[in-house]
């Protein structure tokens, strides 16, 4: 069975529908992005304020340096959500186009490269994904680090 290219561009509308949906999690996850910077900026202060106090205030620091790990996991949760919602978006919009693409016999072309676009935006969005969790187990890290230094000194 041959499909028109008026079926075809009905297919693909209806395929990049989630695609708006996608969009809406790119920005939920750049949101992500900006409070884990915040948080390693907080960390970077009281690191930097770490150093030079004196002991009575060792142990204040040091409940929020806990405290900043307790959201850098927070935002490991969000970005790990938000990526597998993603992938999941893009998971549904590829099965629209394997759907099509097993009774189409023309327009294949035109399915496979938007098919491999939305795998590579998979790919992206894992690479994005241990991006994020490499910052965060970076951050984290460092906030353990201070809270030795500030016990050794306490």
């Amino acid at each position: 069975m041959e499909t028109s290219l008026e079926d075809t561009a009905h297919i693909i509308q209806l395929a990049l529908t989630p695609v708006f949906l996608l969009s809406g999690i790119a920005s939920l996850l750049t949101v992500f992005s900006n409070r884990l910077a915040r948080v390693a900026d907080k960390l970077d202060r009281l690191s930097d304020l770490a150093i030079d106090t004196n002991a009575k205030n060792y142990a204040d620091i040091s409940r929020q340096m806990a405290h900043l790990r307790k959201r850098s996991r927070a935002l490991d949760v969000a970005v790990i959500l938000g990526a597998l919602a993603g992938a999941n978006t893009c998971g549904a919009t590829f099965t629209l186009f394997v759907g099509v693409l097993r009774d189409a016999s023309t327009n294949s072309l035109l399915f496979f490269l938007l098919g491999v676009a939305i795998v590579f935006t998979l790919g992206a969005l894992g690479a994005y994904l241990y991006e994020m969790l490499l910052a965060s187990w970076g951050i984290r890290a460092e906030a353990r680090k201070q809270e030795k230094t500030l016990a050794a000194r306490e």
